[in-house]
């Protein structure tokens, strides 16, 4: 069996729609910067994008719609690589932050929480705290 026959199209549509997302959040200030792009090329192996399909998702990235998960888990790996895209280009500017709190409701986040959700995943971030961390102080 081919390891990428091991996921269903459901797993595979969630992968593309947060990949949207996070082309989305860079092209907040009409432009992907190096650094950007770097990070978007990483996530699209991480989620297994393939190459076609990154060239399609980079072209139009609004006609994926969001499929957030139902597990808080995988909400909050996903928060912290839209968190993580951000700072990408170490400027988190008021278009990103603007498109992020979208997507925090998006994500299943209660709305109106979402301010004191993107401040905290953002400083989290900021300070360099990694992913397992990230998701566990957002549990408490």
């Amino acid at each position: 069996m081919d390891f990428s026959q091991l996921y269903n199209p459901g797993f595979k549509n969630r992968n593309r729609a947060h990949f949207a997302a996070i082309v989305n959040l860079a092209l907040a200030d009409d432009h992907i910067s190096d650094e950007e792009k770097k990070f978007i090329d990483r996530l699209a192996i991480y989620l297994e994008i393939d190459p076609d399909m990154v060239k399609k998702v980079m072209e139009s990235p609004e006609l994926y719609k969001a499929d957030p998960p139902a597990d808080k888990n995988s909400r909050l790996e996903r928060l912290y690589d839209l968190s993580k895209m951000i700072f990408a280009d170490n400027i988190a500017d008021d278009n990103e932050k603007k498109l992020l709190k979208k997507m925090v409701i998006g994500l299943g986040f209660e709305a109106e929480k979402t301010n004191q959700v993107v401040e905290t995943a953002l400083s989290m971030v900021a300070k360099g705290i990694d992913q397992d961390d990230f998701v566990e102080a957002f549990k408490v």
